[in-house]
């Protein structure tokens, strides 16, 4: 069986058919550059999220970084094997040319949604989810890359609800010199840098400002500055947020504090990196109290 299935896979020239090779159950998420299905694997009879990406749309992104070397999401998605940071099993190209990622299906909400629902399961478990989602960032780091696109989207719940793990790596480029240069104008808007917004250098400290902004979040239901769908929303990002505990008066200081470090409008002054956050919030058991 597996000779016949490299032998399909050879006559087709290495592409894989999707209709062939998966039963799409639901169609779970639709992003702007890609689409999201629960499917299974009629290989293995694995469930598993399939990842199909717009080819137009990612071949505009990638060549943004012409000549530059850059790995696809799908080699950066399949290097990382972290608790935090969701499988990735296989990518390619489907027989319409469409590049696809095959990974784990994770079951549960994705961190936008309870947000937008004001939602209880977040009570007596932000601090767990608020380092789980800063380890999964901090192995993106420690790998060397930028991930551009953090986000609460981009932060998936476990089907039991209990762990979360960071995903979507179509923005994500090394944190080397040539990818860090300005003009790269990537990201959701409301979560996006000041740097970005004014297209200065960045490095992965743009990262820390959006995660700032998404853990702000999770513990207001608000946003530090006003929302919009543009670019234009960010240009506000320069200025000071809205202090946290105006919103959650009752937020543990030391969370607070390190909170408002990550939204630092200059990145001078900044956290100045993941893993120094995680050593400040060490200890605290508890959103609220002090």
């Amino acid at each position: 069986m597996a000779f016949l299935d490299r032998l399909k896979s050879l006559l087709s020239g290495g592409k894989m058919d999707v209709s062939k090779r998966f039963a799409l159950l639901r169609e779970a998420i639709s992003g702007t550059m890609s689409k999201f299905y629960m499917a299974r694997d009629l290989r293995t009879g694995q469930i598993v999220g399939l990842k199909i990406l717009d080819a137009k749309k990612t071949a505009a992104i990638e060549a943004r970084y012409q000549g530059m070397d850059k790995p696809s999401e799908g080699e950066i998605s399949l290097f990382f094997d972290h608790p935090r940071i969701v499988k990735a099993f296989e990518h390619g190209i489907t027989t319409k040319g469409e590049p696809y990622l095959v990974m784990e299906f994770l079951g549960g909400p994705g961190m936008n949604s309870l947000i937008v629902g004001r939602d209880a399961l977040l009570d007596g478990r932000r601090m767990r989810f608020i380092t789980q989602a800063a380890e999964g960032l901090a192995a993106v780091h420690a790998a060397g890359l930028i991930h551009r696109d953090v986000c609460p989207r981009n932060y998936i719940l476990t089907e039991d609800r209990e762990s979360l793990k960071l995903t979507d790596f179509g923005l994500t480029v090394p944190a080397t010199p040539p990818f860090m240069q300005p003009g790269k104008r990537t990201g959701t808007p409301n979560y996006m840098a000041p740097e970005v917004v004014r297209r200065r250098p960045t490095d992965q400290r743009l990262d820390i400002f959006a995660f700032g902004v998404t853990i702000y979040e999770m513990c207001t239901f608000e946003l530090p500055w006003l929302s919009g769908a543009t670019g234009m929303a960010a240009m506000s990002h320069d200025t000071p947020p809205t202090d946290i505990r105006q919103y959650s008066p009752k937020l543990h200081p030391r969370l607070a504090k390190a909170i408002h470090a990550c939204l630092e409008p200059n990145v001078e002054r900044r956290c100045p990196s993941i893993q120094r956050f995680l050593q400040f919030i060490r200890g605290v058991q508890d959103v609220d109290g002090e």
